[in-house]
């Protein structure tokens, strides 16, 4: 269990779904200022999962946007601001060789660290969506070694041709499911904050800002979800006096909750 739990020490601030590609290259820019800007002055950065649209396996990184952002991190690490990255449902082959160049640490799907003395679950946020069944099957089945093996044994063209195949048919998939569908189950959720021992909860994957306070087993909880960049990046900063919701580039007052 990481700890961030000095009260005066600097705010850890999270991101995820940044969806990056170069087709976008507002959000590569948003990115790059806010990984130079903001972060700087963090406790630790946490990216949970989806900063690429695609990850096809670590090669990828001979690619400029892979290479440059990796850079950015490193140098984001190399002046003393931990990086931690979990994979999400777009990247989940995203590997040891790239946590290497970009001087970070890799997330497993389901992870507790100390932040300013509260323990905080943190995942990317797929697992809690159980009511989408196929997309469960969907995960696990590519998730297991023996279809990595096979997914990595392809040659590299090959395997960003049948990438874009299969993100057409993701795409054909959501769009008739239910919006309920694709969040999280309110069960699965209750679970693993109790499986877990927390009353915190972080995570991404839905595309859904939001605080939502809970109560279970006599206690007060809460779970937050970050925000998508496309059509405009933000960040959770977690500091000791509370957590504010940051939209860039915009004037509204940050949304703040005390500690709970």
């Amino acid at each position: 269990m990481n700890k961030e739990s000095a009260r005066g020490s600097p705010p850890a601030l999270f991101v995820s779904d940044l969806h990056l590609d170069a087709s976008r290259p507002d959000a590569i820019r948003d990115f790059v200022a806010f990984l130079r800007g903001p972060a700087r002055s963090a406790s630790a950065l946490y990216v949970l999962g989806d900063l690429f649209d695609a990850w096809l396996g670590d090669e990828q990184l001979r690619e400029a946007l892979p290479a440059s952002i990796s850079q950015e991190f490193a140098a984001l690490a190399a002046s003393g601001v931990p990086v931690y990255i979990q994979q999400g449902n777009r990247d989940f082959l995203l590997g040891k060789r790239f946590a290497s160049a970009s001087g970070a640490t890799l997330l497993p799907d389901v992870v507790v660290h100390d932040l300013h003395g509260t323990p905080t679950l943190i995942m990317h946020g797929d697992l809690l969506c159980t009511d989408d069944v196929d997309y469960q099957r969907f995960r696990a089945f590519t998730r297991s070694a023996g279809p990595q093996r096979v997914w990595n044994a392809l040659p590299y063209a090959w395997r960003r041709n049948l990438a874009q195949r299969l993100r057409a048919r993701s795409r054909d998939a959501t769009a008739v499911k239910l919006p309920s569908i694709m969040d999280v189950n309110a069960a699965a959720v209750e679970g693993a904050m109790r499986q877990n021992k927390v009353t915190r909860l972080i995570h991404g994957h839905t595309h859904r800002p939001a605080c939502h306070r809970l109560n279970f087993d006599g206690k007060h909880a809460e779970r937050w979800v970050l925000g998508d960049w496309y059509a405009r990046g933000s960040y959770l900063e977690v500091a000791a006096d509370g957590i504010r919701a940051h939209p860039l580039g915009g004037d509204e007052a940050p949304h703040r909750t005390p500690p709970g």
